[in-house]
């Protein structure tokens, strides 16, 4: 097994999406890391052809890497429904169409569970964080969060939070501050989304605090 590489200086976020963009840098903070993203540098959206999170993630990482010159971070995550046979899954986007309505997402959803007549209302987050570098070096991380659909509540978040009752708690994703979360303690390395718990991972790997 290949050393992990160490994530210095600046590094390109491979996101249009402003909600990711606030976690990841928010994420990142602690670590001294000066991170920009794909968005700022107008840099193109790539096609996401993949069957996978991790495909997906590794095609945006990579595209921005090569791009821009700098280290690319990129996240592929999604809402994985039981009823549903995973979906939407990777294509947890695109349910919510171009002009990203999740509401009507959320919408969806409860109808597609409601007409499979199923009771289970068991869902998982998976992200999938793909850190990729101008000569073609990648390190993968992987988290999960498992939890209950729920009629939406709360209007913190972004996407799919206001439906999703992560298991062990009370109140949704969108009920939660962004400290709550997606903060990490990290003396005992423990997060609470799955982005986080990817990150955390991630961080173990190839980030250092600074000294």
């Amino acid at each position: 097994m290949s050393t992990p590489r160490i994530l210095t200086g600046r590094v390109v976020i491979a996101t249009h999406n402003a909600g990711k963009l606030v976690e990841m840098r928010e994420l990142l903070a602690p670590f001294g890391i000066e991170a920009v993203s794909a968005g700022e540098l107008n840099l193109p959206e790539p096609d996401e052809p993949g069957t996978m999170f991790a495909e997906n993630a590794a095609t945006k990482a990579h595209a921005a890497a090569q791009a821009s010159g700098l280290p690319a971070f990129a996240d592929d995550s999604g809402l994985c429904v039981e009823a549903l046979d995973g979906a939407p899954g990777i294509f947890s986007a695109r349910w919510a169409g171009p002009n990203k309505d999740f509401t009507g997402a959320m919408a969806r959803i409860a109808d597609e569970v409601a007409r499979r007549g199923t009771p289970s209302t068991r869902a998982h987050f998976v992200s999938a964080l793909v850190l990729a570098w101008p000569d073609g070096h990648t390190e993968l991380f992987e988290g999960r969060v498992h939890g209950d659909l729920v009629a939406p509540r709360g209007t913190l978040g972004f996407g799919y939070d206001p439906m999703f009752k992560p298991d062990g708690h009370d109140r949704t994703f969108g009920e939660m501050s962004s400290d709550e979360k997606h903060g990490v303690d990290w003396q005992n390395g423990a997060a609470l989304s799955h982005r986080a718990r990817a990150f955390v991972l991630l961080a173990s790997a190839c980030l250092r605090r600074p000294t």
